[in-house]
């Protein structure tokens, strides 16, 4: 088990710059988790690490050591990759096996560390077979025990399941996290999915344009997001994102239909009509006959929800999640509750209060 920090770190291809100075710390046993769109630095980020890059500049702190300029073989690190990184021509035992043999361990040794990674995850019966004859799920298990087999002091997973069908991404992510806690590994996980990092993660790092925007816990960035980004990146549906006035003198907010919604939550600092973006989910957006007409374009059921997808007199377009069926007419009435509001600075996008 180790701890980890970050350290100002950057890295820049050329004179593209990539990671803008990322500090974090990861306690002993933690599973952070990295989110963020594509082409955010995820994933660079988690190769500075690996050390399969060099960072431009900052530290990489594993258990109180700057491992940034060693060797990946020196910095006692297991990682996990999207796409296996099987070899095809060895057996799930020697593919196991492999890196304890690079390392020298003796053969009783490697024997009894593949097979309590095998028990763990469930392979005994598969390790004489080949990756070709085994599924998807095998293969990424395979590849999780070739980590587990060297007792790491990190693990890394590079989106391991985004390669498999939706039903065995749940069956595998509640693995990852059984094992996970089993071991008390320390570990960065980097996904695109949100789920899995709301249900994974004892933290989250959200990255845009390659800055740190948010780290939480995964409720706290559900409920508090940080800016604009995170408010529209976290949740699905996504949160609806409005723009309004400040009115009031500071105790209200009028959108551009004309509606206004008293804060719930004290008053908010600027002069009335300082631009605002107004969050709500879609979750909280209710029913309402004597709230607002919202004319509806697409109706999306989930079975046990419906979301409905319309606009708003003012042309806004607005997401409402709705328990079971939903309506069948082609246009209701909606209304806000002010207490799920989140207010944000339309400006600087950031989080209001």
């Amino acid at each position: 088990m180790a701890t980890l920090e970050l350290q100002d770190l950057r890295k820049s291809f050329g004179t593209t710059p990539v990671l803008h100075g990322i500090d974090l710390a990861l306690r002993d046993g933690e599973m952070l988790v990295i989110v963020g769109a594509s082409g955010c630095g995820k994933s660079t980020l988690l190769r500075l690490v690996a050390g399969l890059e060099v960072p431009t500049s900052g530290r990489i702190v594993l258990d109180g050591q700057d491992v940034a300029r060693r060797d990946p073989a020196e910095r006692d690190i297991a990682m996990v990759f999207q796409n296996y990184a099987l070899y095809p021509h060895m057996s799930v035992f020697d593919n196991m096996a492999y890196g304890l043999k690079i390392r020298g361990l003796s053969k009783d040794d490697i024997k009894a560390r593949v097979q309590e990674a095998a028990d763990m995850l469930g392979l005994g019966p598969l390790l004489a077979r080949k990756p070709r004859q085994l599924s998807g799920g095998q293969r990424q298990r395979v590849a999780m025990g070739r980590a587990i087999v060297r007792h790491p002091k990190l693990f890394l997973f590079d989106e391991p399941l985004s390669n498999l069908d939706a039903k065995l991404r749940v069956t595998m992510r509640a693995e990852i996290k059984r094992l996970q806690r089993r071991m008390g590994v320390t570990s960065l996980y980097v996904t695109h999915d949100q789920v899995e990092a709301m249900t994974l993660g004892d933290r989250l790092l959200v990255l845009h344009q390659g800055v740190a925007v948010q780290l939480a816990t995964p409720m706290e960035v559900f409920e508090r997001p940080a800016n604009t980004y995170v408010a529209g990146f976290i949740g699905a549906p996504a949160m609806n994102l409005l723009p309004g006035t400040l009115s009031h003198a500071g105790t209200a907010v009028t959108l551009g239909n004309g509606l206004t919604i008293p804060f719930a939550d004290g008053k908010r600092d600027g002069a009335d009509g300082r631009k605002l973006t107004i969050g709500i989910r879609p979750e909280h957006v209710v029913l309402d006959h004597t709230g607002v007409p919202m004319q509806i374009d697409l109706v999306e059921p989930l079975g046990s929800e419906t979301v409905l997808i319309g606009r708003l007199p003012d042309g806004e377009l607005l997401s409402v999640k709705v328990p079971g069926r939903g309506p069948t007419t082609d246009q209701v009435m909606i209304a806000f509750n002010a207490a799920t509001l989140h207010v944000f600075d339309a400006d600087t996008g950031l989080r209001l209060g």
